[in-house]
């Protein structure tokens, strides 16, 4: 595989290189799926250094927090100067954070792990959201979304992982899950070498296909749009991924492995939408996927507090299917508002995506403290209503003439 990566060849007439797309989705599954584990196993952590709610949302704001700000730093980096072997420093980043988690005994060790996590996520994700867009061809939406489908699906997975391997043999099996970060590092660097060799040429057909599909035009209020409607993504999303098990089990009594595969429910029907948000952009338009991705799950979101478990459970389906098709049409959207600044764009967003899950997890925590988690959830029912500025982007309609090209 490592040896098809490094002479992979982009194909004629803007084609879409598969086995890259393929390869960086399924390191953006191990990234992601050992940032879920920190998330998968609060219940644990929680009970065995007799933490507080408001402590759990800190440990998730220090992780995203971290990967928030530096992101957006690492993507404007990279749009002066591309540093794809940065891809395999991040991931081993990630692999020490893991390792110091399986061992850590106090509050501040968890902290330290969380931040070296975040930082890996921070180099990764601009700059591999670079090469999906360097493999995508005429299909960034498709490309876009394959690429987080994997982050989606690792998502999902650190749950199972967490209650198939971490709560049955202890702390210390967190350690395992550096074999995972050493096999993202040795693929990272593979994909390293062919996105340094092949980027001028496929830096040059990008920009000349966005040049002639989307000409200059104030880009101040659509970005500003945009961040509002990550911030109600991502709030809601961080009730969900921060304290959804902590919720079933409050309000419904079951126990954390079965709270647990609820939340690998939830995080499998992000993947779906996740994968179908992108190509549906590229045939209708990235604003109708916004609009409708955002708008549609507010009815769903607000029956999800009043619903029985089992109600519970089906909710989330729709719920996340609707909500998570939202972010690759956003972040090519985006793309497409500023060609130039693809790794910019890509750092902002999947910095204010993080930046807003970790805000949203300490605050979040904070009024679950004060008030309860059933409260929580009423409270953020409500957020997708924010989804109503989407009527102000303007259109685009790149996706549809990039298809067709």
């Amino acid at each position: 595989m490592s040896e098809s990566l490094a002479t992979a060849r982009l194909k004629p007439v803007g084609g879409t290189v598969t086995l890259v797309l393929v390869a960086i989705s399924a390191c953006h599954f191990i990234n992601d799926t050992l940032q879920s584990v920190l998330a998968a196993i609060y219940p644990m952590l929680k009970s065995g250094l007799h933490l507080s709610f408001s402590q759990i949302g800190l440990i998730t704001l220090c992780y995203q927090l971290v990967a928030s700000i530096l992101q957006p730093v690492v993507g404007l980096i990279s749009d002066r100067r591309p540093r794809p072997a940065a891809l395999a420093v991040g991931m081993g980043s990630t692999l020490i954070g893991m390792l110091l988690l399986s061992q850590a005994h106090s509050f501040p060790a968890v902290l330290v792990a969380a931040v070296l996590i975040g930082l890996g996520s921070s180099v990764f994700h601009p700059e591999s959201s670079r090469v999906a867009r360097l493999a995508a061809g005429t299909r960034p939406g498709l490309a876009q979304s394959v690429f987080q489908v994997g982050g989606n699906a690792g998502q999902a997975s650190g749950p199972v992982l967490a209650a198939l391997l971490i709560l049955p043999y202890g702390q210390g099996s967190i350690a395992w899950c550096a074999v995972l970060a050493f096999a993202g590092m040795v693929v990272l660097w593979q994909i390293g070498q062919w996105a340094k060799t092949q980027a001028p040429a496929a830096a040059k057909r990008l920009a000349a296909t966005i040049a002639g599909a989307a000409p200059a035009r104030p880009v101040a209020r659509p970005m500003a749009i945009l961040v509002a409607l990550l911030f109600a993504k991502y709030f809601y999303l961080s009730s969900l991924t921060s304290y959804y098990t902590f919720y079933l089990m409050a309000h419904f009594h079951i126990g954390v492995q079965a709270a647990q595969l609820d939340l690998f429910v939830f995080m499998g029907a992000v993947a779906a939408g996740t994968i179908l948000g992108g190509p549906i952009g590229d045939r209708i338009g990235r604003q109708r996927v916004i609009w409708y991705s955002i708008v549609g799950v507010l009815p769903f979101t607000l029956a999800l507090p009043y619903a029985d478990l089992f109600w519970t459970c089906v909710l989330t389906v729709p719920i996340g299917v609707i909500l998570a098709s939202a972010f690759p049409a956003i972040v090519v959207y985006a793309q497409e508002l500023m060609p130039n600044r693809v790794g910019s764009v890509s750092g902002l967003f999947f910095g204010v995506a993080f930046g807003m899950g970790g805000i949203g997890a300490a605050v979040l925590g904070v009024v679950a403290d004060h008030t309860s988690i059933e409260f929580v959830y009423r409270l953020c029912a409500y957020l997708p209503a924010l989804g109503l500025l989407a009527a102000f982007l303007p259109k685009l309609d790149t996706g549809r003439r990039a298809v067709k090209a």
